[in-house]
């Protein structure tokens, strides 16, 4: 029973673009290792900006920032 987590920025994703990542998650799966996707289970957790860090900073703080 496979289990993938995605963690991504919400970031103004769509559900259609999460229905595509998943439908293709699970597809690797069954076509690399053979698994069943009636027992594939993928999970996006959105993060907000102000929770993912880089660099010291969280990406909202990036964004903010003049582009060098």
């Amino acid at each position: 029973m496979p289990y993938v987590n995605v963690r991504i920025l919400d970031d103004n994703v769509t559900a259609q673009q999460k229905s595509d990542v998943i439908a293709g998650i699970t597809d690797v799966l069954v076509k690399v290792l053979g698994k069943n996707p009636d027992s594939t289970f993928v999970v996006i957790d959105e993060v907000p900006l102000e929770n993912w860090g880089h660099k010291g900073k969280s990406i909202a703080e990036l964004r903010k920032q003049p582009k060098a």
